[in-house]
């Protein structure tokens, strides 16, 4: 197996797109060779825990209304490329992310990363759900094959805390500056939300090298 490393945050679009496109080539090469491991970085790692408006954060972010409608058109345009039907609308705030990151990070340990963060995905960009909820993110828990309950006692502790915020620090140290962010073998990154056609060339190029 190969490992590919991801640094993602559940609330940036690119990330979603990026898995979306990512999946698309491993579902066309089922016997694929990679290992997917997902880490934390945060866009916004100083949020509040209870975030903010969003309206008011993509035009700080961008520079006012006009910026902000000129970047997320370009977004709502690859989203709809890549399958995906997002209701930016639904959204109402943008969240603290670094619970959600602590679910994933547990997740992890159960052998149930992927599929909590296509359930972060699914609940922020399709149903417009708050993902610093600890609620929201027990149902996406308990939807993946965690036990909803402990992750519940989890969140209303400090548990991995500190370990998610140093490794978001990692990442930026070792020259991470946005995400999606993956690392193929530890040792070539590829940034960037790219296309199914890249990853079905890779594959292809990893699985030839191993038959050889």
């Amino acid at each position: 197996m190969v490992r590919l490393d991801i640094f993602s945050d559940p609330i940036c679009p690119w990330c979603y797109i990026g898995k979306a496109h990512l999946d698309r080539a491993l579902e066309a090469r089922p016997d694929h060779p990679f290992e997917v491991v997902w880490h934390p970085f945060m866009l916004n790692p100083d949020m509040p825990p209870e975030g903010m408006d969003r309206r008011e954060y993509l035009e700080a972010k961008f520079g006012g209304p006009e910026g902000a409608a000129e970047v997320y058109g370009r977004i709502r345009e690859a989203a709809r490329a890549a399958g995906l039907d997002i209701d930016f609308d639904a959204i109402r705030r943008t969240p603290s992310t670094l619970d959600a990151q602590r679910l994933i990070h547990w997740a992890g340990i159960e052998g149930r990363q992927t599929p909590v963060v296509a359930g972060l995905f699914r609940a922020y960009f399709n149903e417009g759900r708050d993902i610093s909820d600890h609620e929201v993110l027990a149902d996406v828990a308990d939807s993946a094959g965690l036990d909803a309950a402990m992750i519940l006692r989890l969140l209303a502790s400090d548990a991995d805390v500190e370990e998610i915020r140093a490794r978001d620090a990692w990442a930026r140290e070792h020259g991470v500056r946005a995400v999606p962010t993956f690392v193929v073998g530890g040792r070539h990154a590829v940034p960037g939300a790219q296309p199914p056609e890249l990853w079905l060339k890779v594959i292809d190029e990893i699985t030839g090298r191993e038959g050889a």
